[in-house]
């Protein structure tokens, strides 16, 4: 492995490393939480929209991901595996480009064309994970709500194939990115999901594929949700993770592409928020104020970039709730099945 792959590969695990917290399953709590407001961001509003792609600066940039093409493929059912009374639950792989991602799907029980959601989920060490993990307490009520949920394990993780060798793009989630926007596409070639009616979940660095998957693909999905997300700037999830823990990983990566005050194009093409103006659908946020991983001051701003970029937006704060969300996650989960009700209904 080249030294530009390896030190992108290696700070890979640092900056993922504690945006996760994937949350056990907690008893549902119905007390309310009022949702506040922040005074107004400073930065700088997403560009002007245009008609034309942005330029290609990099491979290694959401410019070069809005010109892929993402065909889709075939859901294959390996195994069915904890199935209830509401749904069946299957074990599944589908394709992403040269690779097969493994993941589960849960199919409401009952005749008829169901809408779908796609679960991102947030980081958890790749040595633990198994198929399916995280975000199980949403698979489990959106099924039962009568959504189609594929929840994607992403390359590299459980049965999933690895991560190429030689790539930089799951450093800045753009793998990770491909193949949710694959699992959107093979989930609409299932008979009993309308294709019209999809939408996307993602929570903490699932958050940022989402949004990734957003900007890149904007007809892809009819809604967007995030939950606790991580920054829509990848500097700032680099400062926040990699600095601390592994500052001569950061020097490296720096050393190969520039750090953001010398190359903020480099670092521009690999965040969202750089491309908002794409966003075509509605975004709902959540997002805790005692968030001890992912600062709420990053949802206020990820909101107010969305705002003057003229994205259809809310965000929901929840006081006192953090990174995992307990107590008002039956709040939050409430609000999202009303969402997505309104805009796949």
């Amino acid at each position: 492995m080249g030294l530009k792959a390896a030190s992108a590969l290696a700070i890979s695990a640092v900056l993922l490393a504690g945006c996760g917290g994937e949350p056990a399953a907690t008893p549902p709590s119905r007390t309310a939480a009022p949702s506040v407001s922040a005074p107004a961001s400073s930065a700088a509003p997403s560009p002007s929209p245009s008609e034309t792609l942005p330029p290609v600066t990099d491979r290694v940039s959401l410019p070069q991901l809005m010109r892929e093409e993402f065909p889709g493929g075939e859901v294959t059912v390996l195994r069915e595996s904890g199935s209830t009374d509401a749904y069946r639950r299957f074990e599944v792989s589908y394709p992403s480009g040269p690779l097969t991602i493994t993941g589960v799907l849960l199919r409401p029980r009952g005749e008829g064309r169901f809408p779908g959601v796609v679960l991102a989920h947030g980081h958890i060490d790749t040595d633990i994970y198994v198929t399916g993990q995280g975000l199980r307490r949403e698979q489990d009520r959106l099924a039962r709500e009568g959504y189609v949920v594929l929840h994607t394990d992403y390359r590299g993780h459980a049965g999933s194939s690895p991560i190429p060798e030689g790539t930089e793009e799951d450093e800045s989630r753009l793998g990770y990115t491909r193949d949710t926007i694959n699992a959107v596409q093979a989930m609409k070639r299932l008979p009993y999901v309308d294709p019209d009616r999809t939408a996307l979940l993602g929570r903490s660095m699932g958050g940022a594929v989402v949004m990734n998957a957003l900007v890149a693909q904007p007809g892809l999905v009819r809604a967007g949700v995030t939950y606790a997300s991580v920054s829509s700037d990848i500097v700032d999830n680099i400062n926040r993770w990699a600095v601390p823990s592994r500052p001569e990983e950061v020097a490296r990566l720096y050393r190969q592409h520039g750090d953001p005050e010398r190359e903020p194009e480099f670092w521009a093409g690999l965040s969202a928020r750089t491309y908002f103006d794409r966003i075509e659908v509605p975004v709902q946020m959540h997002h805790g104020t005692d968030d001890e991983s992912c600062p709420i001051r990053w949802a206020y701003t990820t909101r107010d970039l969305m705002e003057s970029a003229g994205v259809r937006q809310r965000l929901w704060v929840y006081e006192g709730e953090q990174h995992a969300f307990g107590p008002q996650w039956d709040l939050s989960i409430r609000r999202v099945i009303g969402f997505l009700d309104r805009h796949l209904g």
